[in-house]
């Protein structure tokens, strides 16, 4: 058994916007307003949303590549990822958005040796489209991967789970976690489950607190 993993989501934790909401924010206009208010009013799965930005986009593959290049990743989470692997631990990606763009983003950013659990897409159609199987030990009918169920099977291969999220489909995992770090709606999440946590904005902030739990 290792002795610890820090897992964390992407949209929104090590990137400054989710990419969905980048795309819905340049490409759509009022048309994306009725499925929005659908996805908010629990009319439509996360997944299902999501699925829908991504599919009508109408970019091709070149055009969304440069969108995918302009993400703004975190420029302190590489520097804390090589002192998580120097301290004999892995850090590990769980996202409910798209490898497509992670594999990417992470290629961009000199970012390697990182286990990424996430919803499987393809190019097609002039946009991304999810490529998930029901049948996966991970998947969700809500968001295509379920985290709570990754960080269950993780923590048996660790002494400690570290998590850092900054969303409702980070609660549950962040909740039996050993340490949590949170940003964005996260907080206030916990804040109702009575669950300790540590509030950050980027990386950088998160190492020294970190280390007292090592």
């Amino acid at each position: 058994m290792k002795d610890f993993a820090f897992i964390s989501d992407f949209d929104g934790t090590l990137t400054k916007k989710d990419f969905y909401k980048i795309l819905s924010d340049t490409y759509y206009k009022e048309e994306l307003m009725p499925i929005y208010k659908s996805w908010k009013n629990g009319e439509m799965k996360n997944r299902e949303y999501l699925n829908y930005v991504f599919n009508n986009v109408h970019r091709s593959e070149s055009e969304l590549l440069e969108d995918i290049l302009n993400i703004s990743f975190d420029p302190t989470a590489k520097a804390f990822i090589d002192k998580v692997k120097e301290a004999g631990g892995d850090f590990i990606i769980i996202s409910a958005g798209s490898n497509y763009y992670i594999d990417k983003v992470l290629a961009k950013n000199h970012i390697k040796g990182v286990d990424v659990y996430s919803n499987k897409s393809i190019f097609k159609d002039n946009g991304i489209h999810f490529d998930l199987d029901e049948h996966d030990e991970y998947y969700s009918d809500q968001n295509g991967i379920d985290k709570l169920i990754v960080v269950e099977k993780l923590k048996s291969n660790y002494k400690k789970i570290f998590y850092a999220g900054d969303s409702t489909p980070d609660l549950k995992p962040a909740l039996i976690s050993d340490a949590v770090f949170a940003k964005g709606k996260l907080v206030n999440l916990l804040k109702k489950e009575n669950k300790d946590f540590i509030e950050f904005e980027n990386f950088s902030e998160i190492w020294d607190k970190l280390k007292v739990y090592l």
